[in-house]
């Protein structure tokens, strides 16, 4: 008698737990940034809650992505890697595309939905870690044994990147030139090749601040904000004046004075200056030593996934938590002075459409690797479970057989052996 298709239906009934520590991680961040977006931008229109509709409305319709992305399985993301690319490629060529492509200040990164703006790079961030994710699962081997393997990734970013300077956005090419040699890296990428393309890689950054005057204009105004406090230094200055205001525990939620015109982009860029000035130094640590536990435990669960052998889930957990804890690190060290200023919001917290709905969508494909990560782990423990059992029948001494007894029409003393087997395993 065959077992297995009775063993399979047990496996596939099985379910998974999403993690606890990230999905309060990720609420709590949201429902801060909920909080802080409304005190940030009360004051900067008529309606003094329109930027908080604004959000709720892109956070509800975020966290809607996010549930469908809590739902879906990997594997059926993963047969789709190469139209994940070329949807990254396309996004970027729509926002040139007459009528649809919208320029504000000079950039064109925004293509227009009729409701909304739509910033294609958030969607770019997503889809290409999925696919880098699917392309050092199906060359592993290559990836840590070949130049090619190892530069065709870094080239296809280097692809994107052009495209993202053509807009221009230096900040999310940095970012995504960051993401990639970090999933190389963590893919098994040698070492000792990777020196080479950052050492190539570095002039060319320098060169692309030094000959474009805004972006020199924003190191030289980093390094000393307060010799041109009304210009180039306008943002940081007002920046750290926030920060110096809060102190320990903060001027109280809602008390913040910086915010009333003075510090541009309150509700965006710099509403983690607006958290210092109204919830002080407990608050600053309070939000970073979130975003730590968010990045550690998506680093837990890639890892995590990889023991197990599941690698596209952990490579996927590993390229978003570099992406949130490179964003989260970048935009704090702008506020904080620490870094030249960078269009880059603070995931799940500062207001923006594109930026919070792509986060959520990343939110919601994290806790689907620790769903099934965890399933795993139940399906792995059932049948070593099984596994033991049938050792311990094969193993137990035969007893003499009994005196005979009346037999009992119908029935049967013999059972039939469960043969464990690990081939449905997800």
């Amino acid at each position: 008698m065959n077992d297995t298709p009775r063993q399979a239906t047990r496996l596939e009934a099985i379910e998974g737990r999403y993690d606890a520590w990230l999905l309060g991680a990720v609420v709590a961040l949201a429902a801060l940034g909920v909080v802080m977006v409304a005190s940030s931008s009360i004051a900067l229109s008529g309606n003094p809650f329109y930027y908080l509709e604004r959000h709720l409305v892109f956070l509800a319709l975020g966290a809607g992505l996010g549930l469908w992305a809590m739902r879906t399985e990997l594997k059926s993301v993963e047969k789709h890697n190469h139209l994940l690319l070329l949807a990254c490629f396309g996004l970027l060529l729509l926002v040139w595309m007459p009528g649809l492509g919208v320029s504000v200040n000079g950039a064109r990164r925004w293509i227009n939905l009729g409701l909304a703006r739509f910033q294609v790079v958030e969607a770019v961030k997503v889809l290409y870690i999925v696919w880098l994710s699917s392309y050092l699962i199906r060359f592993s081997d290559e990836v840590s044994a070949s130049w090619s393997a190892m530069l065709k990734p870094l080239g296809v970013a280097a692809l994107l990147i052009a495209m993202l300077l053509a807009q221009p956005d230096f900040g999310s090419s940095t970012l995504l030139l960051g993401i990639t040699a970090g999933m190389l890296v963590l893919g098994g990428a040698n070492l000792t090749r990777m020196q080479m393309p950052i050492v190539l890689a570095l002039p060319v950054l320098v060169a692309l601040v030094v000959f474009e005057p805004y972006r020199m204009r924003r190191v030289t105004s980093f390094l000393d904000p307060w010799a041109d406090q009304l210009g180039s230094g306008y943002q940081l200055s007002n920046a750290l004046m926030a920060l110096g205001r809060g102190e320990w525990a903060g001027v109280g939620l809602g008390s913040s004075v910086q915010k009333l015109n003075y510090l541009p982009e309150a509700h965006t860029d710099f509403i983690f200056s607006v958290i210092g000035e109204e919830l002080g130094f407990v608050g600053v640590c309070a939000v970073i030593g979130l975003y730590a536990l968010l990045v550690g435990r998506a680093f837990w669960i890639g890892y995590q996934c990889v023991e197990m052998r599941r690698h596209f889930a952990g490579y996927v957990a590993f390229g978003i938590g570099l992406w949130i804890g490179m964003q989260a690190f970048v935009s704090i060290g702008v506020n904080l002075g620490l870094l030249p200023t960078k269009g880059l919001t603070l995931p799940l917290v500062s207001s923006g459409g594109s930026s919070v709905m792509m986060t959520c969508v990343a939110m919601g494909l994290l806790l689907r690797v620790s769903y099934e990560l965890n399933r795993a782990g139940k399906q792995v423990a059932l049948l070593r479970g099984e596994m033991a059992q049938g050792r311990d029948s094969a193993a137990a001494p035969s007893s003499p057989a009994p005196a005979a007894q009346p037999a009992v029409r119908g029935t049967s003393r013999l059972k039939p052996r469960v043969e464990p087997t690990f081939e449905r395993i997800a």
